[in-house]
């Protein structure tokens, strides 16, 4: 699983598992519009990288210049360029401990 921290938008971080193939496995974001979040994560799930990049670029939210979505395609960049950041095991067990909480 890789994260992203993204700017400019509402949500706080963004977590991605890719397969060998290039096709994104899953989407989970902290913080933003929760139900479209959710519905940009299972839509997206099953997509090759590169369309969802080419699909999502550019989008923006309201007057800013960039979005959740548009910010997604900036993470994937990174992916692709071997930038993202591995999340630790101890970090993904607490945030499954956090996430226990608030369900």
């Amino acid at each position: 699983m890789f994260t992203y921290t993204p700017k400019g938008v509402c949500s706080k971080q963004m977590m991605f598992d890719v397969t060998e193939d290039d096709t994104i496995k899953s989407l989970r974001v902290i913080g933003g519009c929760p139900g479209n979040l959710e519905g940009l994560s299972r839509l997206i799930e099953g997509m090759a990288v590169d369309e969802v990049i080419a699909k999502l670029s550019g989008i923006t939210c309201g007057k800013k210049s960039t979005s959740c979505p548009d910010q997604l395609t900036k993470a994937l960049v990174e992916y692709k360029q071997g930038e993202s950041t591995e999340i630790p095991d101890s970090v993904k067990a607490g945030m499954k401990l956090v996430e226990s909480f608030l369900s």
